[in-house]
């Protein structure tokens, strides 16, 4: 699903399913959960054997996967790359750094936020135009996609920039490429929907463009958002769309 919203220089790797059998961990990522609960390491294994696999493909020698500051994920030398898991979905999206400056990608349930959540994360003039398309009549939440998609450019930001960003300073815009309908809650038989999202920052930073373009896309009960900057971008340069 993420290969799907990303280039082909974009090596990437996924599973659906709830355990994997090359899960196995280097001893330095056992040290970083070796107070976990169950369930975050089965998280923390099946992303990482995710990476592996990506990596494998570039034709890189699997490495250990540790992370830095806000979970972000600490690659071999002249790799970039994401991570993300949620239930029944777990993916990894690397790249060379000749190619790729920054990516990020993020999956999460076809389903509405939970309760609160979305006043923190919506805008107001997001939320207007979710009204004008229509809300969720089309059978899109696009509540969850927003913040998906906001996962995603903070995962591209924050390795360039080192600061944080916050949900209420970017504002996306979401477009709909697909016309097949989506059962609100998914489903193995839910037709699927895609398009692509920009993303203008109300906060600025030379290091990355004021405004972002994005992919997404639902299929069988999973919302996934994708983003990059390519590393041939000049100053004046309209951003990567994917």
């Amino acid at each position: 699903m993420i290969e799907r919203l990303l280039p082909a220089y974009v090596s990437c790797a996924a599973t659906r399913e709830a355990t994997v059998a090359d899960g196995n961990l280097f001893p330095e990522e056992e040290e970083l959960i070796a107070r976990s609960v169950p369930k975050r390491r089965n998280d923390f294994a099946t992303v990482r054997a995710c990476a592996r696999r990506a990596m494998g493909k570039l034709g890189l020698e699997p490495v250990a996967v540790l992370h830095g500051k806000r979970g972000m994920p600490l690659w071999p030398e002249g790799i970039v790359g994401s991570l993300t898991h949620c239930e029944g979905y777990r993916a990894a999206a690397l790249a060379r750094a000749e190619d790729v400056l920054s990516l990020g990608i993020d999956a999460e349930p076809h389903a509405p936020l939970p309760d609160g959540v979305a006043e923190l994360v919506v805008l107001p003039s997001e939320r207007e135009r979710f009204a004008a398309a229509g809300g969720e009549a089309g059978g899109i939440h696009w509540d969850r996609l927003l913040f998906s998609a906001k996962e995603s450019v903070f995962k591209t930001w924050y390795p360039l920039t080192l600061t944080e960003l916050d949900f209420e300073e970017a504002d996306l815009t979401f477009h709909r490429e697909s016309r097949d309908g989506v059962r609100a809650g998914g489903g193995p038989e839910s037709p699927s929907a895609e398009g692509t999202f920009s993303a203008r920052l109300l906060r600025t930073d030379p290091a990355v463009p004021p405004v972002l373009e994005g992919r997404w896309r639902i299929e069988d009960g999973i919302v996934a958002t994708a983003l990059l900057l390519r590393s041939d971008r000049r100053e004046g340069d309209a951003p990567q769309s994917l």
